[in-house]
């Protein structure tokens, strides 16, 4: 049998990429720092995962896994030994598996095994660049070489909603995760060194950069911007805020002007992305997940940041000549969190100087001015009726302006 490698055993490794990975034919070993989820899949060898809807659910069971412990050398030699190998840690705990990575490699070319392929599943920006500096900052240049010939870091495009499980959702079982149905996995096509292996539901691509640009500045954002008006009504579920209809307007529409700037930038058939919108917007509404507004929203810095889901979108639309007026109501909407989040201050001249440092835009840019615009319509406690209308007046401003 195939050997799969997933390193991280939470519920992005457990809900999707693990499961995936066994339904294609692989055993799957997982390395992971809890010694509680490496037990219990040593012993039981299958966990179970819940399918849920807001009308019913489905539960599957994983089967041919087990585990090791992240601490003991038998990581390594899963690494060197296996036929792939992902992983879904986490952006930030990303270093600390790179030991282990380098050290399988080492062990894997001292044994002359063949190429190594490492599906990268973390949500982080050029995701593979940024693993390949931490993996060659610890090799020879010798190693750096063998690594360029025999290693493929794949990036991935993560669009399986898994919130934070609730004992609730575990229903009995410690190691059960929840998921919504969809799930699809596409990956960059290029970047596989040899064949590209048969994994169910993987969808290879080529260009990448569509993809990502795509989870990012339709879904990410449409979800962010979801939260955030949440947040504003008070309401604890995302599935509460698509509800309300000028969220829903706001969101669709947001969604919209990066579908039409992803289109002319790609060369995408709109009806493609109207499509996965719609479809999105759907699996918004999925009660069963009990996806949370402030989880969604959380690091409302990171989200605001250049080239990340509110402002890099906003910026593509621009270069696309779109007024992003209704990513700019989500961006201003992050821009209150972050706010309320950091010292509680909200004047506009406080605003002002934390968007500028959040997201590198001169306080003079347009989108600058746009989103201050939205903040103070917010500060003086204006509806969301009130801000759909200026978000339909400020596209029609543009529109004009062109013609």
């Amino acid at each position: 049998m195939k050997q799969a490698v997933m390193y991280g055993g939470g519920n992005i490794g457990r809900g999707f990429i693990g499961a995936l990975l066994s339904q294609s034919g692989f055993k799957v070993t997982f390395i992971d720092v809890a010694e509680p989820v490496v037990k219990t899949l040593q012993e039981n060898h299958r966990y179970p995962i819940r399918i849920v809807s807001t009308e019913e659910y489905e539960d599957v069971w994983v089967e041919n896994v087990t585990a090791v412990n992240s601490n003991l050398p038998e990581a390594v030699d899963a690494i060197a030994n296996c036929d792939i190998m992902a992983t879904a840690v986490g952006a930030r705990i990303l270093k600390f598996i790179v030991p282990n990575i380098v050290a399988g490699l080492r062990k894997r070319w001292a044994m002359n095994k063949g190429p190594l392929n490492i599906i990268i599943c973390e949500n982080l920006n050029d995701a593979n660049k940024v693993l390949e500096t931490m993996l060659k900052e610890q090799m020879t240049e010798e190693e750096k070489a063998k690594f360029d010939e025999t290693v493929g870091l794949v990036e991935t495009s993560i669009g399986r909603m898994v919130p934070v499980q609730t004992e609730e959702m575990k229903d009995g079982e410690p190691m059960r995760v929840c998921v919504e149905s969809y799930g699809f996995l596409p990956v960059d096509k290029a970047a596989f060194k040899g064949e590209v292996p048969e994994i169910k539901n993987m969808v290879p691509y080529e260009p990448f950069d569509f993809y990502i640009k795509r989870k990012l500045y339709i879904h990410n954002m449409g979800h962010a911007t979801c939260a955030y008006l949440g947040n504003l009504m008070g309401l604890e579920y995302i599935y509460e805020s698509i509800a309300i209809p000028e969220v829903r307007i706001l969101v669709q529409n947001a969604m919209q002007e990066s579908e039409i700037a992803l289109s002319q930038r790609y060369g995408v058939p709109m009806a493609d992305l109207q499509e996965h919108i719609t479809d999105l917007l759907y699996r918004f509404t999925n009660k069963a997940l009990k996806d949370t507004c402030q989880r969604v929203g959380g690091d409302p810095a990171r989200k605001l940041s250049p080239s990340d889901r509110l402002i890099g979108s906003s910026l593509l639309a621009l270069e696309e000549g779109i007024t992003p007026a209704y990513i700019a109501v989500g961006a201003a909407g992050g821009l209150r969190r972050y706010l309320k989040e950091n010292g509680g201050v909200q004047s506009m001249e406080v605003a002002k100087t934390a968007l500028a440092e959040v997201s590198g835009l001169d306080p003079e840019h347009k989108l600058s001015k746009l989103i201050l615009h939205y903040y103070e319509m917010i500060l003086d406690g204006c509806s969301l009726t009130k801000l759909t209308a200026e978000a339909e007046k400020q596209k029609h401003a543009s529109m004009q302006a062109v013609v």
